[in-house]
Formats: C-alpha cells, structure tokens, sequence
C-alpha cells in the first residue's frame, strides 16, 4: 500500500514544509496588514475609514481562489510583478503569500476590532485627556489590551490560514496541496491512502496551534 511512498518518489516533509512556510510568513504579514486596517477602521480620519471599510467588505466576501488567481494573472503575467522570484515555483511561492495576506489581514482586522471594543472607551479618553496623539492611544493603551481579548478569534483565523494555503495550488506553489493532487493522479488505486496522508498531516500542522494558543487566550484573558 505504501510502495509509493517508499521510492522516495514523493517529497512529502518538502511540500509540507513549504506549507508551513507559507502559513509563517502569511500570519506575518496578516499580522501587520490587519492590524493596519483595524486602525483605519477606527481613525478619526474620515478617507481612512472609508477605506479600510471598504477594503475589508469587498476582500472579505471575494473568494481567496479569486485573490491568490488575480495575484498570478495580474501582477506576474501582466505587469510582470515576480517579487524576486527567479523561477517559477519561487513566483508562485511569494504571489500566493501576497495573496494570502491581502485576504486574511481582513479577518485578523475583525478580530482585532472585536477586541478593541472590549476596551472601556473611558480609558482611550484618559489617554487623549493626558495629551496624547491617536497614534499613541492606540499604541500604548488599545491595541495591547486589544490583542489580549482577540487571542482566540485569531488563533481560529491562524488556524484557517494554515488550511488556505491550499489554495496556492492553483497557481502551482510546491505546497502539500499541489503534491497530493500530483500523488492522486498518479496513484489513483490508493486514493484514501493519500488522503489520509495529507489529513493526517495538516492535522499535526494545525493541531499543536490550536492548543498552544488556546492555552495563551487563558492565560492573558483579561479579567474585568
């Protein structure tokens, strides 16, 4: 049953391990991208309101296979935008990153925005009151607190991330999903084994996330 596997045919630990890079560096710069937008959702500036609002509503309800596809078509092929890439693979590689932060950043902005209603409004307007700027009450006084209350909606949307990577199959990055489509081809007699396979694996990807960062949701809840 397992014949193929023992060729060496296949390089499993290299796919997933490009899988786990994929998921590193998108909840990165979901990270940042998200926490960016949450600011502009909440800014006093009307224009930055009115764009992360929108930015959030149109990415936020566009399919991610849409995004990662437009990422390849518009920027690789038509503008010739390869982000350093030297060959194909590599392309593929860091398109499917912009385009997976592009999409999650939406939702680790919610998650954030969630949190940052938890904080009593009392407290941001001590801050202002003291004299300092909105860039320094967010910093030092809602964003912290913020980040504390959204431990567990973020840790669900790391959690998704991982599974998404999947999707930069479709613009062939060397990830597990692009392997298990290659091995499904190729070793149709044992399909369920494959599927176990890969199964198996994002579940020891996503498994240990889930518990770590469960684990840190209750130890930095806030108690109010």
């Amino acid at each position: 049953m397992f014949d193929f596997l023992d060729s060496g045919q296949y390089d499993l630990l290299g796919a997933f391990w490009v899988t786990a890079q994929l998921a590193f560096y998108s909840a990165i710069g979901s990270l940042i991208w998200g926490t960016a937008l949450a600011a502009m959702r909440v800014s006093p500036v009307p224009l930055m309101r009115s764009f992360g609002t929108a930015y959030v509503n149109f990415v936020r309800n566009t399919p991610l296979t849409v995004v990662i596809v437009a990422c390849s078509l518009v920027l690789d092929q038509t503008l010739g935008v390869t982000l350093g890439g030297s060959d194909f693979k590599e392309i593929g590689f860091r398109l499917a990153i912009l385009g997976l932060v592009a999409y999650t950043g939406t939702f680790v902005c919610e998650a954030l925005r969630s949190g940052i209603n938890t904080v009593p409004p009392g407290q941001a307007e001590a801050a202002r009151a003291l004299g300092l700027s909105f860039f320094q009450v967010l910093t030092l006084v809602v964003l912290p607190q913020a980040f504390r209350a959204a431990v567990t909606p973020l840790a669900n949307v790391l959690i998704a991330l991982t599974k998404n990577t999947t999707v930069a199959a479709a613009i062939s990055a060397a990830e597990a999903a692009f392997l298990m489509k290659e091995m499904i081809e190729n070793e149709a007699q044992a399909l369920f084994t494959v599927f176990a396979i890969f199964a198996f694996g994002f579940i020891v990807l996503t498994l240990p996330t889930g518990l770590v960062l469960g684990w840190a949701a209750k130890r930095l809840a806030v108690k109010r």
